[in-house]
């Protein structure tokens, strides 16, 4: 005991040294992973934090919010959440731009707003829609859950309408019905984009869910009115300029006129919007009792 104290005394930075060595070791051992489920800190942080967002969820983009924590200092990014949260946003802004701006000419102008309407907007139409053709690789790849039918059926038809129609006739390009098909097109994606954003951030409201799923129906079945009518309208347009029509002489002489394929697209058009507005009702159905029952769990 006495040697012990001696030597306690005579080194009295012995214990100092070892302290030192072993934080200097401990610096260098880093954690692999850090989680809610291994840390009490990182449970009580999540449950208590302050953003006002639900627990975290798989499939959640707030507790990940684009990034997904590994351990302290470091983030991971999650490239599927962050790709669609950025796709649906951009969506969102290009089709509030279109809105805003159709509706601003109107006001200022009035019914003369209306001719100049594919001047103003066409170009953002443009790229909005053909942005919309990657919703369909969305669907196949898995990384959005819907169905591909009624998706491609839309998607398909305004781009038709859009490409094959509108811009390659000018005259057709002025006409009042063009407007309302543009309100109709942005208000249907002014009600979805944002119930997909808050439904990737896990705050999805039933007011939002409700005019996502009901309100969306009878304007997609007044929009293909307008798309029927727009077709019928541009029909003289194609028949004396020939648009898209031309003969073929290998392997078989054969002639392609345009307006009759226009004529003949019409019933197919009907018919892909009722699969569409059937697919569209069972959807809501099912969405609806989804949140009632998370509501009579709650």
């Amino acid at each position: 005991m006495q040697a012990r104290a001696i030597v306690r005394i005579q080194n009295p930075h012995h214990h100092n040294i070892f302290r030192r060595k072993k934080h200097q070791t401990s610096l260098n051992i880093r954690p692999t992973s850090l989680t809610s489920d291994s840390c009490p800190c990182m449970r009580e942080m999540s449950t208590s934090s302050n953003l006002g967002f639900p627990k975290a969820q798989e499939t959640t983009l707030v507790h990940h919010l684009l990034f997904r924590p590994s351990f302290p200092g470091e983030m991971r990014l999650s490239i599927r959440l962050a790709y669609l949260f950025l796709y649906n946003l951009l969506q969102f802004c290009g089709h509030t731009w279109i809105f805003a701006n159709m509706t601003a000419r109107f006001l200022t102008f009035g019914g003369d707003a209306l001719a100049d309407t594919f001047y103003a907007v066409g170009v953002v139409m443009s790229l909005c829609q053909l942005l919309s053709v990657l919703e369909l690789f969305h669907i196949a790849d898995g990384i959005e859950k819907a169905r591909l039918l009624p998706r491609f059926v839309q998607v398909m038809t305004r781009n038709f309408l859009l490409f094959m129609v509108i811009v390659s006739q000018e005259e057709i390009q002025s006409k009042p019905v063009v407007c309302a098909q543009f309100y109709l097109w942005n208000i249907l994606d002014l009600l979805r984009y944002p119930h997909v954003l808050l439904c990737l951030m896990g705050t999805d409201s039933f007011g939002m869910l409700w005019a996502r799923y009901t309100l969306s129906i009878p304007i997609y079945i007044v929009s293909v009115i307008t798309e029927g009518i727009t077709i019928h309208q541009s029909l003289p347009y194609f028949e004396s300029l020939g648009t898209y029509s031309f003969q073929l002489s290998l392997p078989v002489s054969a002639g392609i006129y345009f307006p009759i394929l226009l004529k003949a697209y019409l019933p197919l058009l009907a018919v892909g919007a009722c699969v569409t507005v059937w697919h569209s009702l069972r959807a809501r159905e099912l969405r609806l009792d989804k949140w009632n029952k998370k509501i009579k769990r709650k």
